[in-house]
């Protein structure tokens, strides 16, 4: 129904409504549809050899018929005619169809016309019919599969113990074979049991189901029918005779999608297309015990726990189609699974597994937590086991370093036959570092040992201050140094460290990165770029916790087999998974960082490289729509920048970044960015030069320092910005550019003296400032050394050092909290450095302490936070006492709840909960955790119809701690719950919550530290 309706001068206005209306008989159609073909095979799956019969059922005949077998592309074609309802269609399985191939049957032709009332009119012309029907049929490879058995020669060892295991191999037909390649691995069942590992059949992997890899075009559907009243009858086959015939039998297109050539198109006789298939220990001895005869040997101590026996990935086999392989299992009381993957000639795949099961007659098992705190005191589990058939007396003993026992270190208890007990020894970390334990069991001629060793994390309160300074010419500096009161004597101390070169100045800030905890993309990248820029000069760095050079080279290898595995198809890097959206800022950074890897010789993935350039390359087309104009640009220019340094200079965008832009309007960060682009580009003197004037006009300078300013508005959070980052971008520009330039060594000063404890203030603005800072004091300390350092604590002399020549050498010594402390009784004692000779000596002194109040108040400085622990099961098991310790029951499930406040909008924000070291996390991704109630009346935070998720994008249940993290969030209430078991007796300190711009470090909020105790 139209409606239209006219104003005064004519003008029309229309509106239309459609209506339904019941009843009425249904107009016919005048379009053609596909019918459907049945395909009925005479059995479920086939051999190589097989006839296969496929009875055909046709909507209509008679019709003209195509059958095609497809597997990645055409494979054959036949056309026949159906003369009545049904035909059977015979062909051969050849072994080129494994492990499928597609049958499909089109037909045309044609069948009878309705009327106008719907009702089929034989006196009507009849229509043209078109129909079809496929059929996967399954070809297993039963002739491929290879019979694998592995067999230990024992199925029982003790720990450490050796055996052999054979390894046979035979094809379907049972035949040995030879020069067959396998794999065997034998792991700890335990380990796999976490994930529910199974081994995959080989076959399954090798021999996945293929596609058809074709697709239909039906001219047929186009095809309209006349009205039928418009129709003059004709005589019987006028009209393409009985059904259309052959004329019919062309209107269906079968195009292949493969590199082969299709098939011929039919003839008026059966063809068939040219087939295109293409080949497819240490010692322990237990004193003071009666039972341990005294001539009896030392006991040996099991302390090698790797979940990996063996791992052997090409084993031949002999002409018996055998082969042997020498295990040695390691010191885990457990069974372990022998898995064997076999291959031959490439087209025969296999597997088989059996067990192996370490043990003893006399087992001790210690099962301690997984670290441990400062101050924590707790009851060390050893469950003692009986695995003889009749009552043991066994004694009992543990020794420990790094930790104290506190209510004796042996016991004596009887563990019936078959059976076990669980001995408890008091517990009390003493000191931060490594605890070792050592535990031993002793029953007649039977014993046991085992060594295991464990984190102590340094106190909550740790604080820590750290100076820096020079002596240029012949003299010395005076520091005067005092302990601080009520501080626990055993942990930190005063460190001094002198060295010829004021790299030793970026100690901390190499530390900081080396130790930072969270470990995205960007954080990985920045360290690799810090280290890999500093390779050359790291044996400077011999600070406490910093890892030595191999250990270094090491750790750049393993993160960047990390973010091998982080990177998207499209070659960028999301912040946390692979498959998430491709962050621009971090797909540049993490380039950045593999080019500085390379060019020092770490081994980088070629692939991986081409990758990220492809993905520079094409920069524009990855930055989203909603980036402003200031962040795309920068972006253009880091990854030119980039590209640059990967050997894909291309300075003509740069210019024509500047050209479109405009110099002025370009972030200084960019700017800074483009100029190693641009510098010695003769086509390029003008930019140069107009970027010199402008970065001499914009740089904010002092008597002694300079820096520089830049901000992104609303688009910070999304470049990770920051003005120390930007310093050290212009710096490392300047110095390569215009090494006389007398901002430079402002720019310097100003970067070291925005240092706190040592370091800047996040990631990003420690990577490129010591990229920045290496490239200067390599250019400009020109002073080759030849002096003599020496110290000085009060009275005693600390020693001397002499440099000579240009060398990162550095002298450091270690002064123990106890010693100042008992020294100096309360009082200042005068720190002497010296020096004498020609140079420049730089120094730092460092000290940390922890107060003896391990107590920490909440604090907020942007963030609030809250930390609860609730019940799960029974609301008895979690309790609070008047003072805020909480009392858990062993064994219990708990809810721990985390409160987050911001009150306004945070980006790159970090929620970390530390766990005490009595209670586990259980993680639901793994398989042995079990289901995880959820919380009655939880409800995730809505934020619209728009929004589902959590606020978090991602999380980690670690060891020792939980940890939520999100790049953008908004002001308000948000809540973190995880679920956790009470799994070790004892009373537990547990450091704050906390909450942190990761980028903006200042911004932060932490709850109070816990005591949380375990009955």
């Amino acid at each position: 129904m139209t409606a239209r309706v006219y104003d005064d001068r004519e003008r029309p206005n229309e509106s239309e409504l459609t209506l339904w209306v019941a009843g009425g008989k249904t107009p016919p159609r005048r379009d053609l549809s596909q019918e459907k073909v049945e395909l009925i095979p005479d059995r479920k799956e086939y051999r190589a050899g097989d006839t296969a019969e496929i009875l055909v059922q046709a909507p209509f005949y008679p019709a003209e018929a195509l059958l095609t077998l497809r597997r990645s592309g055409l494979v054959r074609t036949e056309r026949f005619r159906m003369n009545e309802p049904s035909h059977t269609v015979r062909f051969k399985v050849e072994e080129g169809f494994t492990p499928n191939v597609y049958v499909q049957v089109d037909l045309v032709g044609a069948s009878a016309r309705t009327n106008e009332k719907g009702e089929e009119d034989p006196k009507l012309p009849k229509r043209p019919a078109y129909a079809a029907g496929q059929l996967n049929l399954t070809v297993p490879p039963l002739a491929r599969q290879l019979q694998v058995t592995a067999t230990p020669r024992d199925k029982a060892l003790e720990p450490g113990g050796e055996t052999t295991v054979a390894v046979e191999v035979r094809d379907a037909a049972g035949r040995p074979v030879q020069g067959g390649e396998v794999a065997v691995v034998v792991v700890d069942e335990s380990v796999l049991a976490l994930t529910g590992y199974k081994l995959e059949d080989p076959l399954a992997v090798f021999y996945a189901m293929r596609g058809e890899d074709v697709t239909d075009f039906h001219l047929r559907k186009d095809v309209q029918l006349a009205d039928p009243g418009q129709l003059t009858i004709l005589q019987s086959g006028a009209v393409g005779g009985a059904g259309g015939g052959a004329r019919a039998s062309a209107e269906t297109v079968t195009v292949a999608q493969s590199d082969e050539a299709p098939p011929p198109p039919p003839s008026a006789s059966p063809a068939r297309a040219a087939r295109g298939m293409k080949g497819v220990v240490n010692d322990f001895k237990v004193d003071n015990l009666q039972s341990l005869d005294p001539g009896q040997p030392a006991i040996r101590v099991r302390e090698n726990f790797n979940a990996l026996a063996v791992f052997a990935p090409a084993v031949p086999t002999d002409a018996r189609g055998r082969a042997e392989v020498k295990v040695k299992v390691p010191d885990n009381l457990t069974r372990y699974r022998v898995m064997a993957v076999s291959v031959a000639g490439g087209r025969q795949f296999g597997s088989g597994e059996s067990s192996v099961t370490a043990r003893q007659p006399v087992m001790a098992r210690p099962s301690a937590p997984r670290f441990l705190n400062f101050g924590d005191r707790f009851e060390l589990p050893v469950v003692v086991q009986n695995q003889t058939d009749s009552a043991a007396v066994v004694d009992v003993a543990v020794r420990a370093t790094g930790a104290e026992f506190t209510d004796g270190q042996g016991r004596r208890v009887t563990v019936p036959a078959n059976d076990r007990v669980e001995v408890r020894f008091p517990t009390s970390a003493s000191s931060a570092g490594t605890a070792r334990f050592q535990v031993g069991a002793v029953s007649g001629r039977f014993a046991d040992a085992a060594q295991l060793e464990l984190p102590v994390y340094t106190p909550a309160t740790t604080e820590a201050f750290a100076t820096y300074g020079e002596i240029d010419r012949g003299g010395a500096v005076v520091q005067p140094v005092k302990a601080p009161a009520d501080v626990f004597k055993q942990f930190g101390g005063l460190e001094v460290q002198t060295s010829s070169t004021q790299l030793q100045a970026l100690t901390d800030a190499v530390l900081y990165l080396v130790a930072y905890p969270y470990e995205c993309s960007e954080q990985l990248a920045s360290r690799v770029l810090a280290v890999a820029a500093l390779r050359d000069v790291l044996t400077a760095f011999k600070a406490k916790d910093l890892p030595g050079p191999e250990a270094m080279k090491a750790a750049v290898a393993r993160d960047i087999k990390r973010l091998e595995g982080l990177q998207n198809p499209d070659g960028g890097f999301a912040f946390w998974r692979r498959g998430d959206p491709s962050w621009p800022y971090v797909s540049i950074h993490v380039a950045h960082a593999l080019t500085r890897a390379k060019e020092k010789g770490y081994d980088v993935p070629p692939s991986m490289l081409d990758r990220s350039k492809s993905y520079l390359r094409a920069i524009e087309s990855h930055i989203p729509r909603r980036y402003g104009r200031d962040a795309r640009n920068t972006l253009i220019a880091y990854a030119l920048y980039t590209r640059a340094r990967m050997g894909d200079r291309d300075a003509e965008r740069a210019r024509r970044l500047i050209a479109t832009e405009g110099l002025e309007k370009l972030q200084l960060e960019a700017t800074g960015w483009l100029l190693p682009v641009l510098s010695g580009d003769r086509a390029s003197g003008a930019e140069v030069a107009a970027v010199r004037r402008l970065l001499s006009n914009r740089a904010e300078e002092t008597a002694g320092t300079a820096h520089f300013t830049t901000s992104y508005a609303d688009d910070d959070y999304l470049l990770l910005r920051s003005d120390r980052r930007a310093d050290g971008v212009i710096l490392e520009a300047l110095i390569a550019d215009q090494p006389e330039n007398d901002l430079i060594p402002k720019v310097a000063r100003g970067l070291l003296a925005h240092r706190k404890k040592g370091h800047w203030g996040n990631t990003q603005e420690n990577a490129f400032v010591l990229l920045a800072l290496d490239l200067y004091f390599r250019t400009y300390e020109k002073t080759t050394p030849d002096f003599v350092a020496r110290a000085w604590l009060g009275d005693a002399y600390a020693g001397e050092q002499q440099f000579r020549g240009r060398s990162t050498d550095r002298q450091q010594f270690d002064v123990p909290m106890r010693y100042l402390a008992e020294k100096g009784a309360g009082r200042e004692q005068n720190l002497v450095i010296q020096k004498e000779g020609a140079g420049r000596l730089y120094y730092r002194v460092g000290m940390s302490y922890a107060p003896t109040n391990l107590k920490l108040a909440a604090a907020d400085y942007g963030f609030a936070v809250e930390r609860v622990y609730e019940a799960v099961d029974d609301p008895a098991d979690v309790r609070r006492d008047a003072d805020g310790t909480w009392r858990v029951k062993a064994g219990a499930k708990v809810r721990v709840k985390l409160t987050l406040v911001a009150p306004s909008r945070r980006y790159h924000v970090a929620l970390v909960d530390p766990l005490p070291a009595g209670m586990e996390a259980l993680n639901p991704a793994l398989a042995v955790t079990g289901s995880i109630p959820e919380e009655k009346g939880e409800e995730q935070p809505s934020y619209g119809w728009w929004w589902w998720r959590p606020w978090f994008e991602h999380q980690n249940l670690r060891d020792d701690r939980a940890e939520a993290f999100t790049s953008l969030m908004w002001e308000g209430v948000y809540t973190y719950t995880y679920v956790a078991r009470a799994t070790t007796p004892g009373a537990f300190v547990v450091p704050p919550p906390k909450a942190e711009e990761m980028y903006a470090p200042e911004t932060f909020g932490r709850g109070q530290s816990d005591r949380f105790v375990v009955e």
